[in-house]
């Protein structure tokens, strides 16, 4: 008779069969993915329902700083041919990389409270930072066009490349954000540091500038540097209509997933400790 109900009722919990803190964190998001959708509807609507130009204000932001930065630097870089549009596609790639890492550290300060109280995925309030992020990246092409078509810029069919360098710039957002996120938990002050970080790290980037004006000596150090590669994988199809090679692809390739994989392994190893510390 023990022998009967051992067969049939097996242990609900087996700490031998306990899958990683990585892969449940996988499987708990398939579960959790309508929540996931709403914390992005809601981060949309908390972002634009107060503002009187709405959703354009979305477009209208790169588009101003680029008419700005065109202002200031177009006759320095004049050799640069349709220098709006090189100025444009840099500064949002740039913005989505900036905006998705602050929201996803902002994001799982905010969710503290709901963690104290159901249990939810911890990634989840990085990864919907990253779907806000992706929707602002969507709408800011919609004044690239603009530019392009009052510059009389040449409009390439290598557009269909975007997706591939918009791909892997997620990859790494994603995973750098998930690492802020937890330094953030345990060091409040790198929030504020990270700001810092930015603005630097901005100005290391050719994005205003023309990586040709780098001197070659220093062509190297500049090319350690992440974002450079997404910045040139995502002009690459757009400015220049050339379908990038695997040159291009291979290093945008190797930070996005190296730091995806990191990022993750590094932030669901600490998940059980979040609810406590926010």
């Amino acid at each position: 008779m023990v022998n009967e109900l051992t067969a049939t009722h097996q242990p609900v919990y087996d700490s031998d069969r306990q899958v990683s803190h990585a892969l449940s964190e996988l499987n708990d998001l398939k579960q959790y993915h309508y929540l996931l959708k709403q914390l992005v509807r809601r981060d949309i609507l908390t972002r634009y329902k107060r503002s009187v130009l709405g959703v354009a204000w979305t477009m209208l932001n790169p588009l101003g700083t680029m008419l700005i930065l065109s202002f200031v630097f177009s006759e320095i870089f004049k050799a640069e041919q349709f220098y709006s549009v090189y100025v444009l596609t840099g500064i949002i790639a740039w913005n989505f990389f900036s905006q998705a890492t602050h929201a996803a550290m902002a994001g799982l300060v905010w969710g503290g409270s709901l963690m104290k109280q159901i249990y939810l995925p911890r990634t989840i309030f990085g990864i919907s930072a990253i779907g806000t992020a992706l929707v602002n990246l969507v709408l800011s092409l919609v004044p690239l066009m603009l530019v392009i078509l009052i510059t009389r810029a040449p409009l390439y069919w290598t557009w269909v490349f975007v997706p591939v360098s918009i791909l892997f710039l997620l990859c790494f957002t994603l995973g750098f954000g998930l690492m802020l996120s937890t330094l953030a938990i345990y060091f409040p002050d790198v929030v504020e540091m990270y700001q810092i970080v930015l603005s630097a790290w901005f100005y290391l980037t050719p994005i205003v500038y023309p990586e040709t004006i780098v001197p070659e000596r220093y062509l190297g150090l500049f090319k350690l540097n992440p974002m450079y590669h997404f910045v040139k994988l995502f002009r690459l199809p757009i400015r220049e209509g050339v379908a990038p090679s695997f040159s291009d692809i291979l290093p945008a390739a190797i930070w996005g997933i190296v730091v995806l994989v990191a990022g993750w392994l590094f932030f669901t190893s600490k998940s059980d400790e979040y609810a406590y510390r926010v």
